[in-house]
C-alpha cells in the first residue's frame, strides 16, 4: 500500500463513469430503434407501440448491470472494510488490508482501507509501546520490592545488633526512595504525554532558577568528590514554564552527577540567545557510544547498567517531552571516556 511518495488522487473514479457511459449508449440505441420505426412504420401509434414494448427491456437490461456493477465496485469492497472494522475493534491489528486496485487507480474504498490500515499499524505501535511500559515499569518494581522484603525479613529477626539494623534500615530507606523516585517519573511522564500537564508559561529568571537546581547537587557532589564550574550569564529573562524547566535541569544534573567519577568535574553554562538562551552541562564522566546515544531518550533505556541501581530510565524522556512542550531543541555530543555534553537551546526570551 505504499504510494511512493507520488500526491494521491482518486483517479479511478473514471471506473465509476462507465456505468454513465453504457447508460448513455443504451438509450443512444432505443433512441435509434424509435427513430428506425418511425420512419419505416410511418405511424406514430406503431412507434409508440414498439417503444413501449422496447422500455421495459431495456430498463431490466440496465438494472441488472447496475446490480452487476454495484455488487463488484461497492457492495464487495464495503463488506471487506465492514470485516476489517470488526476485526480491528477486537484489538486485531494483523487483518487482511489487500487493496483492489493498484496506485493511481484507487477509488474511494481503496483510500479507505489505506487510511484503516495506517491507522491498525498505528495502535498496534502504541498497544506494544503500553505492552514495553509496564513490563518495564514490573521489572523496575521487583528489585526494590525484593531487597524491601529482604530487608523487612532481616529487622524481624531476635537479636539483631544494631549496626546491622542501622544498616538495614538505610538499604530500606534506599529502595524506597527508588520506589518514590519511579512512581513520581511514570506519573509525570503519564501527565506530559497526556497533555494533562500543558506548559504554563509566564516571565522568570532564568539564571537564578538554574542556580537553585544546582545548589540541590552541591550535597551530593561534595560527597562523591566532584566540582562544578558554573558560569551563569545574570538577567536571562525567559517566558516559559519554570517548573518544567527546573525539572530539565534536574535529570541533566542528575545524570552529570552519577556519570561522572570522584575527582571530576560537572560544568553547567547558562548564556543569552537571540530570541532565547542556551543552556549546557557537561560532564568529564565515561561518556557513551553513539549507539548508546541514539537510544538516551527512550523510556526505560540505560546504556551504562552499571548505574542501572541509581535510575529507572525515565529520566531523559521526560527531558525529550518537557522540551517539546515548552518549545526548544537539545542536542548531545559524547564519546565513550571523554564525558558528555547536553545542550539545550529554549526559544520565548523576555
Amino acid at each position: 500500500m505504499k504510494n511512493g511518495g507520488k500526491r494521491r488522487g482518486v483517479v479511478g473514479l473514471t471506473e465509476y463513469g462507465s456505468l454513465a457511459l453504457f447508460v448513455v449508449a443504451v438509450a443512444a440505441v432505443a433512441a435509434a430503434v424509435f427513430g428506425l420505426v418511425w420512419h419505416f412504420a410511418g405511424r406514430l401509434a406503431v412507434a409508440v407501440g414498439v417503444t413501449a414494448a422496447a422500455v421495459p427491456v431495456v430498463t431490466l437490461l440496465v438494472w441488472l448491470v447496475w446490480r452487476l456493477f454495484r455488487q463488484r465496485k461497492v457492495d464487495r469492497p464495503v463488506a471487506k472494510i465492514l470485516n476489517v472494522t470488526e476485526h480491528m475493534a477486537r484489538g486485531e491489528f494483523d487483518t487482511d488490508f489487500t487493496l483492489a486496485h493498484e496506485w493511481g487507480e484507487y477509488d474511494v474504498f481503496d483510500f479507505i482501507l489505506e487510511n484503516l490500515s495506517l491507522t491498525a499499524e498505528e495502535l498496534k505501535r502504541g498497544e506494544q509501546r503500553r505492552s514495553d511500559f509496564v513490563a518495564n515499569v514490573s521489572h523496575e518494581l521487583k528489585t526494590p520490592l525484593a531487597i524491601v522484603t529482604n530487608c523487612a525479613d532481616v529487622l524481624r529477626q531476635e537479636g539483631l545488633p544494631e549496626e546491622r539494623r542501622r544498616e538495614y534500615a538505610e538499604i530500606l530507606h534506599a529502595a524506597a526512595g527508588r520506589l518514590s523516585a519511579l512512581v513520581s517519573n511514570v506519573l509525570k511522564l503519564d501527565k506530559l504525554e497526556n497533555g494533562s500537564m500543558p506548559p504554563e508559561a509566564k516571565k522568570f529568571d532564568l539564571g537564578e532558577s538554574l542556580a537553585q537546581c544546582v545548589l540541590q547537587f552541591e550535597d551530593a557532589a561534595e560527597r562523591k568528590g566532584l566540582n562544578f564550574a558554573c558560569e551563569i550569564e545574570e538577567g536571562v529573562e525567559l517566558v516559559s514554564d519554570e517548573s518544567l524547566l527546573s525539572m530539565i535541569w534536574t535529570n541533566l544534573l542528575s545524570n552529570a552527577v552519577k556519570f561522572t567519577d570522584a575527582g571530576g568535574t560537572v560544568f553547567v553554562t547558562l548564556r543569552r540567545e537571540e530570541g532565547g538562551a542556551c543552556v549546557e552541562v557537561r560532564d568529564t564522566g565515561c561518556g557513551m557510544s553513539a549507539e548508546t546515544g541514539a537510544h538516551i531518550f527512550d523510556k526505560f533505556y540505560q546504556g551504562d547498567t552499571s548505574h542501572a541501581q541509581e535510575g529507572n530510565g525515565l529520566g531523559l524522556a521526560l527531558v525529550k517531552k518537557a522540551i517539546d512542550l515548552v518549545g526548544g531543541e537539545i542536542v548531545v555530543e559524547s564519546a565513550p571516556g571523554e564525558g558528555s555534553r547536553f545542550t539545550v537551546r529554549l526559544h520565548g526570551g523576555a
